[in-house]
């Protein structure tokens, strides 16, 4: 009998100790995920307990039990829709498609996307932009998320743009891409190499990418479009600068050049007049955004930095860079091979101090220039930007010459006191004139 308990006594222990580890084995958590470590590293401890607030917010809106967060949700709260909205949750949830974003695999995506290196960021966009998910990017790729991205900037804006402005502007950016990578049987697609040069020439398209992971509103980075300002009674429709070409151009500006941009010259309004031009921009150090329209139909320009003052040689700094709208769209920023970035030149009589405006190059040979008659002027490739001829032919014949200055934060008042100050002041901005001009030292 006693042979018996202690026989019993033996199996219950044996069976207890196998039910404890049984539990144990079952309370075990699943082992880490290497990538969520990583990721998890590239934040400080109050942003990951504010990824995991947002995450819980956007998880109990996808009645889910706090488990996951759902497609739907994502899109919305980020202001994705479309194709472009569908490859980043497929691209954040490891192209799983069970439609369920887990917080590891919103930390792992924050951490690439966001705190990444710039290479890692890129290679995620690059990803990003295959909507297809077919491992080749294609010039329909492209279109879609174009269309996506301008109906995305132009409805937070609050004035959208028509169907045919966005055909209009989608073939402009895409003419500016370049697509050499091979495929047997298929149209060439865009390599990484070709995506990387082309985020240099619309700088704006990269910058909206980057930024897809924040809350949606008209400040986030690569939305901002800014407030074209001109007097009432101008017909719209005369203006070349348009809301998707100060997009295009804004993005190689700060936010807080993107305010506000006001009309300083057009020349259908003040006619085709170098002095009339100097007049309009002389009174303020803004810096100004000069677009030209050829007969040819070519529409491009420049931002001028600093303002368009009298010199000899040239000056400038390096924020000046040069642009094309039409039939391509891109932006050429200084190189720093020299730095003969802006010219301007006021009633020299030196064969070697061409009178007029410019840009890049050399004299007599610029990136951009236009005489002092603006009635012509030359586009040739240049170092000092990397920038091709901007026109069909290196001869510019002007039809349209505008001139936008921007308004930076608190400067806008600053000027106008000036104007309304006093007789002395008033002189100041007179001489000013004189000097632009080259007749002040004669007046003395």
């Amino acid at each position: 009998m006693k042979n018996k308990k202690k026989i019993w006594e033996g199996k219950t222990k044996r069976n207890e100790l196998a039910r404890k580890k049984g539990r144990m084995g079952n309370s075990q958590s699943p082992p880490p995920n290497p990538r969520f470590n990583s990721a998890s590293r590239a934040f400080t401890p109050k942003e990951l307990e504010d990824l995991k607030s947002l995450f819980n917010s956007l998880a109990a809106r996808s009645q889910t039990n706090g488990q996951y967060v759902s497609s739907s949700v994502f899109q919305v709260y980020f202001g994705l829709k479309g194709p472009l909205g569908e490859r980043m949750f497929d691209l954040a949830t490891q192209g799983r498609k069970d439609d369920k974003l887990t917080f590891e695999d919103l930390v792992i995506t924050k951490g690439t996307y966001v705190k990444g290196p710039n290479d890692e960021i890129e290679e995620f966009i690059y990803r990003l932009l295959d909507v297809t998910a077919d491992e080749i990017l294609t010039r329909s790729d492209l279109d879609s998320v174009l269309v996506n991205m301008f109906n995305h900037v132009f409805q937070l804006k609050g004035s959208q743009p028509e169907s045919s402005s966005h055909c209009y502007m989608v073939d402009t950016f895409l003419n500016a891409a370049t697509f050499s990578k091979d495929h047997e049987g298929r149209d060439k697609s865009m390599s990484f190499d070709d995506f990387k040069s082309w985020c240099t020439l619309v700088p704006s398209v990269k910058k909206f990418l980057s930024n897809l992971l924040v809350p949606p509103d008209p400040g986030r980075p690569g939305s901002k479009v800014p407030k074209l300002k001109y007097s009432e009674n101008i017909d719209s429709s005369i203006l070349l600068l348009r809301d998707e070409y100060a997009w295009h151009i804004g993005g190689a500006l700060s936010h807080e050049e993107l305010e506000e941009w006001k009309l300083l010259y057009h020349s259908s309004l003040n006619g085709l007049s170098f002095n009339t031009f100097l007049g309009n921009i002389s009174n303020g150090d803004e810096p100004t955004v000069l677009i030209i329209k050829d007969r040819e139909g070519y529409i491009f320009g420049g931002f001028a930095s600093q303002s368009w003052e009298r010199h000899g040689d040239f000056y400038g700094d390096m924020k000046t860079f040069l642009f094309q709208l039409y039939p391509k769209a891109s932006i050429f920023r200084p190189t720093g091979a020299n730095s003969n970035l802006q010219w301007c030149a006021v009633n020299f009589s030196s064969e070697t101090i061409p009178n007029g405006i410019g840009f890049g190059g050399r004299i007599n040979h610029f990136g951009m220039f236009l005489s002092a008659s603006f009635d012509q002027g030359h586009t040739f490739s240049c170092t000092t930007f990397n920038s091709p001829c901007l026109s069909k032919t290196a001869k510019i014949c002007p039809e349209v010459i505008e001139c936008w200055g921007v308004v930076r934060k608190g400067l806008e008042q600053e000027t106008a006191d000036v104007v309304k100050g006093t007789v002395l002041e008033r002189f100041k901005e007179d001489r000013h004139m004189l000097n632009l001009v080259g007749i002040a030292n004669a007046s003395e």
